[in-house]
């Protein structure tokens, strides 16, 4: 065993190619062993063994910069810079983060969770770098190194950064792993010798000067220039995909056999002697060495152990498989319905709809920007988009939800999975920000079901509406705590108390604030709860509400500027308006911080939100005594190397 002696990338340098690819195999049986018992990104990083190899012996991380986008593709990395015990907790609390961490180790500079970031980051180290004359080949011996790919070439901010790199020909070496799902150009024996020409340093050198020479020539220099320019660029055209890159003035090479070391090795030490951009196609093949992940990529991408449940474990109906079903209803009977990805068709839902309606089904990509605003061209035209995107991947095109959607008031409707705490994927995608973000959009409707059967009712109510429209549920399933389901704009009062406490619990948080309930004994019978379902509030319950001597309110998004904020601001504005005095408020929701990775329900009751922090809270409310504010699990602090 050869994986066992690997403690630090300085180890594999002694290696030979035959041990290579012994080490090679004892990779993937381990990510294979790992993965498999704690969830994770599988097919992702069996296809760049190779490639990590190659890349950890011709760079000396930290001192050159690796950095990884995806991040999902980065577990060989973390296994050959010190990490490999860690994989018994991956994606646990306390274990590895299932992407580059700062805190985890010094070889990890980013945390690129969201695609298509590293090009920029490497454009803005590179430049920090020379300035302070440590960049190699401008003062320095450092290098920078971005790898980009499994989609994240597909996102349109990759493609600023690389036109700010040629136009400032700053020295970054771009890996492409090309594992099908971007840049694909024909791989020939060919392409591959004229790779390796155009690689050379003797050849660039000999070619520069024949180029300066020729065109002195008498009479017969500028035609004869012409002709070899013309003559190898038709070659160039006929072999490699370089033209779209050059022409933004990035240097390109490849393709490159991703499962090559010695090849891509080769390929590395020379561009890495480039001064200036330049990109190294490598093909690689996605969920290599592991037939499932090969023959099943949208479900060994990421791949899922059982779905957890909160509290019980029961067979039930997922939300995204609700969400499923009520959109191919929806588009049955209306022609006008379409739908839109960017890039996660499967984990939302929409697999079905696009095997049945490919014509109104649209995949821009990791394009969030994009596929907002081509959702307000398809409204502004008449038809009914509905854009489906984890709440994480929402951030990032709130600008065109907000001036392309809203300010033009275009009935487009957001579908976010994944809203509130998730869990095992850490903090770049805990769904905490979208209740703020779309209820800061004047005219827009934010629906948020407690269970699965309101799914339906929600999407046919917001397809109805003539402005913009969101529903947000969560990736755990709570328990249900009747079979009842709301309709319209209108709130769900669940239970009546005395006049007390009112809560208005919204979406998962209804359960949550049902069970905690249960566990107070007589006090409930104090307690009136309400199951918001939508914002703005319905006025029915904010009349309820006011009439009650305090007033508590729960959601699992982020408690400052989110939906309790709103809340209370209208409990506020109608009981000036009935001259009646403002009831005790408490805001209940998630705190200002970064939470790390751990199963949701742990993190929820380290917050407050589980049953038990939520009876607590109600029972301190109605007993008039002093908020309490439980210590919130912050994610680990950054290293700065």
């Amino acid at each position: 065993m050869i994986l066992p002696s690997i403690e630090s990338p300085a180890d594999l340098r002694a290696l030979s190619y035959e041990q290579l690819e012994q080490l090679s195999l004892e990779i993937r049986d381990f990510i294979i062993a790992s993965v498999t018992k704690t969830g994770g990104h599988l097919g992702s990083n069996l296809g760049v063994v190779e490639l990590t190899l190659a890349l950890h012996r011709v760079f000396e991380s930290p001192q050159d910069v690796l950095l990884w986008d995806t991040g999902h593709q980065a577990y060989v990395h973390k296994l050959l810079t010190g990490r490999r015990y860690g994989f018994k907790s991956l994606r646990q609390r306390g274990g590895l983060s299932g992407y580059p961490n700062r805190s985890e180790s010094q070889h990890d500079w980013i945390e690129s969770s969201h695609a298509s970031t590293a090009l920029s980051y490497a454009h803005g180290l590179s430049v920090a770098l020379e300035r302070r004359r440590e960049l190699a080949g401008r003062g320095g011996k450092r290098h920078v190194v971005a790898v980009v790919g499994d989609g994240s070439l597909t996102g349109g901010m990759a493609y600023e950064a690389l036109n700010n790199l040629g136009h400032s020909n700053q020295r970054v070496v771009i890996v492409l792993n090309d594992n099908g799902r971007s840049y694909a150009p024909t791989v020939s024996k060919l392409s591959e010798s004229l790779t390796a020409l155009r690689l050379n340093r003797t050849y660039l050198s000999v070619r520069s000067g024949v180029r300066r020479l020729v065109p002195r020539l008498p009479r017969l220099g500028k035609a004869a220039y012409r002709g070899i320019d013309s003559v190898t660029t038709a070659v160039r055209e006929m072999v490699t995909p370089h033209t779209f890159f050059e022409t933004l003035g990035v240097r390109y090479v490849g393709p490159i056999d991703g499962h090559n070391v010695e090849a891509l090795e080769h390929a590395l030490t020379s561009a890495a002697q480039w001064d200036g951009p330049i990109v190294v196609h490598v093909l690689t093949q996605k969920g290599r060495g592991y037939g499932p992940a090969v023959s099943d990529d949208l479900r060994m991408h990421d791949y899922k152990l059982s779905p957890r449940v909160d509290d019980d474990v029961v067979a039930q109906q997922s939300f995204s498989q609700a969400f499923s079903e009520a959109l191919l209803a929806a588009a049955a009977e209306d022609d006008r319905v379409v739908a839109l990805t960017a890039a996660m068709a499967g984990p939302t839902g929409l697999l079905d709809f696009e095997t049945k309606y490919p014509e109104r089904f649209f995949d821009v990509g990791i394009a969030e920007q994009h596929m907002v605003t081509a959702a307000a061209g398809m409204a502004m035209g008449g038809l009914k988009p509905v854009v489906a995107v984890y709440s994480t991947f929402f951030s990032r095109a709130f600008d065109q939800a907000h001036l392309d959607v809203g300010l033009l008031d275009l009935p487009v409707v957001f579908v976010f999975d994944r809203s509130g705490i998730t869990g095992d994927d850490g903090p770049s995608h805990h769904g905490l920000l979208d209740l703020a973000l779309c209820l800061a959009i004047p005219n827009m409707t934010v629906f948020a079901p407690s269970s699965a059967a309101e799914v339906e009712v929600m999407l046919r109510t917001a397809l109805s509406l003539s402005a913009p429209a969101a529903i947000r549920y969560p990736k755990t399933m709570p328990r249900p705590f009747d079979d009842a389901v709301g309709e319209g704009l209108s709130a769900r009062r669940v239970r009546s108390g005395d006049g007390s406490l009112c809560v208005l619990a919204l979406g998962k948080m209804a359960p949550a604030a049902y069970a905690a309930l249960e566990r107070m004994g007589e006090d409930a019978e104090r307690v009136t709860l309400y199951d918001v379902r939508v914002l703005p509030p319905d006025p029915a319950m904010i009349d309820d509400a006011v009439s009650h001597a305090r007033i508590i309110t729960v959601e699992d998004g982020t408690r400052h500027g989110g939906a309790g904020t709103l809340m209370v601001s209208a409990v506020r504005s109608r009981a000036q308006e009935l001259a009646r005095p403002f009831p005790t408020t408490r805001i209940l929701g998630v705190p200002r911080v970064f939470l790390t990775h751990d199963r949701p329900d742990h993190l929820l009751a380290e917050i407050g939100l589980d049953p038990d922090g939520l009876a607590a809270a109600f029972t301190r409310l109605l007993n008039d005594e002093p908020e309490f504010a439980p210590a919130a699990p912050e994610a680990p602090r950054a290293r700065f190397v």
